[in-house]
């Protein structure tokens, strides 16, 4: 019993040593495993453990009896039984591991897996030792009656550690190798976020030591996890602890894992990583990861939608599987911004056929090469190169495929460009508009979703004026067709074509400045996964004549989304790059709103989609005389003829022209931005 009771001190104590070294490593240092020991376990393979496996369970039946009859003195008195039940239990165990396949396995990456094959393997030994013990040994006088019945169960008892212990020795001699010789040049970094995402990142550092990243720590400010040990690695504080754990652990970089921060968070992170001068990386967020995959590949830089990240939509899966399976689908625009987003997103949901409409054919192509690497089976693909002012094309389309769901993503969005060719914008987004929906109406299209902006509330360019155009042609389709024909605001979409982001990237990779048009331009920005998400979700609420509104959170001064990236970019507002302020451009709004005057507004069951009901009823009766005056005016590009066209048909449109400057609407926003605005002139 004293021999036993050492050798359990022993191995606790070699237990403590080991877990305070990999401890001091993980924290501190780097140090070399020089030891003959670690490195002779890992030449060990399962033809190896075969033997030792042997020579332990030759071994283990007569320590059990010595254990169960309290002495090994007597041992000689059952010396032929006990040669009987060793070799019975030594080939009992052997045929179990072989058939559960203990030896195809590689220990020196083993986990709970490789643990729970073990456990079974030595729970069915068990059972088998016992019951052929029993059964057979006892009744065939092959084990004296007065041998003890505890030997099978006492045996597997020490037979299975020793078994487990040897091969997961080879898993943490291979850490401790990792952790002496891996991370001489590897990056130490702290992760931020002690959940699963977090938890797969550190998973993937220390099974690929080949990446050169050692996490140091997690950061988290659960208070329950605090101290706590992850896969080794322990939590150290919360976010605002990162300045002490970067001196403490010599971290160079930190890596945002925390699939749900919000871009509050984000913000609050990054400030501190620059004040210490560590490099962040970032998870992308969950409207980036639909497919819900975390993986290191997927680390990058933090960028500006990261800054503006809200919590994710909640999306409902069943309505919009309701909605587009099965269903013939079309999209126009569909190599934009928005609309080859469309696309993905429509093809998860498994339509029988996706139709893809653009004008440009390049941009047709490129989106055509993605989807049909990901596109279902059931799932036919079309693409079709049409220029939407042509009605004679876009019949023969309709006719040709009868697409039941029309989501419509084409039009001209460049302000500044539109008040340029106001002609062009009028054939594109209101004639456009029109051809659609009365090809649309003559093949019984279910479903029609057209995409507009907040620019169409009291508009001041002609982009916005005939965004309102393009809703008040589709109110009266629906109210004629009795149709789910709908129309969805929203505001600014980070990285579309003509963003804003991509102007700054450019002036800041020249080395600037920054040119802002005023200090106080203020707008509503979304990601584009998002808005497509929260435009597919309308779709599923829509009955027909409504306008969904999206709620964009809180607006954002330019110059601050300014600030924010020239600092993403490692330089110094002032110091490295400047902003100058340009002056307002024409039809330009300081502030955006979001209802027209009159619109009855509320909540739908979705928390971020906002509907007006009545925006039917602002439809003017005699809409297709307005229209095709508007329609003459354009084709001669007479501009104050365009002017009064659209004067008359949109009442609270207030142009460049007729103020004689640049007009400004200062929209003062109370609940979610929406409150009317106000005329400002700016300039002469």
């Amino acid at each position: 019993m004293r021999s036993s009771r050492a050798c359990l001190h022993l191995l606790f104590s070699t237990i403590v040593a080991v877990f305070r070294q990999e401890r001091a490593v993980a924290r501190k240092g780097n140090p070399r495993m020089k030891d003959f020991f670690g490195r002779f376990l890992l030449t060990l393979r399962n033809r190896h453990f075969l033997v030792i496996d042997i020579a332990t369970f030759l071994v283990t039946p007569a320590i059990a009896l010595g254990l169960a009859t309290s002495s090994v003195q007597n041992l000689g008195a059952y010396g032929s039984a006990l040669v009987t039940i060793t070799l019975v239990f030594l080939c009992v165990k052997l045929a179990i591991f072989y058939l559960t396949g203990i030896y195809r396995l590689f220990w020196q990456y083993a986990s709970i897996e490789e643990l729970a094959r073990i456990g079974v393997a030595g729970l069915t030994a068990l059972l088998a030792q016992t019951l052929i013990f029993f059964a057979v040994l006892r009744p065939v006088v092959w084990a004296a009656a007065d041998f003890p019945g505890s030997l099978p169960i006492i045996e597997s008892l020490l037979a299975l550690p020793v078994v487990a212990a040897l091969r997961f020795s080879v898993r943490l001699a291979e850490r401790l190798r990792w952790l002496g010789y891996g991370h001489g040049n590897a990056q130490r970094v702290l992760v931020v976020g002690a959940g699963e995402a977090g938890v797969m990142i550190v998973k993937e550092m220390q099974s690929n030591p080949h990446l050169r990243l050692h996490a140091v720590g997690f950061v988290d400010d659960d208070p329950q996890k605090q101290n706590a040990r992850i896969r080794g690695v322990y939590v150290l504080g919360g976010p605002e602890h990162i300045p002490e754990l970067v001196r403490e652990t010599g971290a160079r970089q930190v890596i945002i894992a925390k699939r749900r921060a919000s871009g509050k968070q984000i913000r609050e992170i990054v400030r501190i990583c620059e004040q210490v001068g560590v490099q962040v990386k970032v998870m992308p967020g969950l409207s980036e990861l639909l497919e819900g995959t975390v993986s290191v590949k997927q680390l990058r830089d933090v960028q500006i939608e990261d800054l503006l990240r809200r919590e994710p939509v909640q999306t409902d899966t069943s309505a919009l599987q309701g909605l587009i399976r099965g269903k013939r689908v079309l999209v126009t625009g569909g190599g934009g911004s928005i609309g080859s987003e469309l696309c993905r997103q429509v093809m998860r949901h498994e339509p029988a056929q996706l139709i893809v409409l653009g004008h440009g054919e390049n941009s047709v192509f490129l989106i055509e090469q993605e989807l049909r690497k990901v596109m279902p089976r059931s799932c036919h693909l079309t693409t079709v190169i049409a220029d939407i002012r042509f009605a004679d094309r876009i019949r023969n389309v309709f006719a040709e495929y009868r697409p039941e769901i029309v989501f419509h993503a084409a039009a001209h969005k460049h302000v500044p460009l539109m008040e340029l060719n106001q002609g062009e914008a009028i054939t594109n987004n209101v004639l456009g508009t029109r051809n659609l929906l009365d090809a649309a109406t003559a093949v019984d299209v279910d479903h029609f979703v057209m995409i507009s902006s907040d620019k169409a509330v009291n508009p001041t360019n002609i982009m916005g004026a005939c965004k309102r155009v393009g809703e008040l042609l589709l109110h009266q389709a629906a109210k004629a067709t009795g149709k789910s024909y709908v129309a969805v605001r929203f505001g600014n979409v980070l990285g579309s074509r003509g963003s804003v982001v991509l102007t700054f990237k450019e002036q800041i990779a020249k080395g600037g400045p920054i040119t802002i048009t005023h200090p106080d331009m203020t707008r509503y920005f979304m990601t584009i996964p998002e808005a497509v998400q929260l435009v597919l979700q309308s779709a599923a609420i829509g009955r027909g004549g409504e306008v969904f509104v999206l709620d964009m959170g809180q607006p954002m001064k330019i110059a601050d989304l300014a600030r924010d990236m020239i600092q993403l970019s490692g330089l110094e507002v002032g110091r490295d790059i400047d902003i100058v302020f340009s002056g307002i451009r024409p039809g330009e709004k300081l502030f955006e709103e979001l209802f027209v005057k009159g619109e009855n507004y509320q909540r739908t069951q979705h928390e971020k989609i906002f509907i007006a009901e009545n925006a039917s009823s602002f439809v003017p009766t005699d809409l297709d005389r307005l229209v095709a005056a508007v329609e003459q005016a354009a084709q001669y590009d007479d501009r104050v003829a365009i002017l009064a066209a659209l004067r008359a048909l949109v009442p609270e449109y207030h142009s460049t022209e007729q103020t004689g400057g640049a007009v400004q609407a200062e929209a003062e926003p109370g609940s979610h931005g929406m409150a009317p605005g106000r005329i400002l002139q700016v300039g002469a």
